[in-house]
């Protein structure tokens, strides 16, 4: 019985932070995009017609570019 005592009022303060902590992530929006990242494992980064994809031309590339 003298356990109880002190198992609950931890369990009432843990149960308090875990609240908290909740109600933060909720207003900072962390729950706001749910689909964004599912959806943008799909796109292909590597397409070389999105500007700022453009690998570097090797030499010999550059020389075949010039004929």
């Amino acid at each position: 019985m003298d356990a109880l005592y002190l198992l609950i009022p931890i369990a009432l303060g843990v149960m308090v932070v875990v609240v908290i902590a909740f109600i933060y992530t909720v207003k900072s929006g962390q729950y706001d995009d749910l689909e964004g990242p599912a959806h943008r494992i799909l796109m292909d980064d590597d397409d070389p017609r999105i500007p700022g994809n453009q690998k570097p031309l090797v030499a010999e590339e550059k020389e075949s570019q010039r004929d």
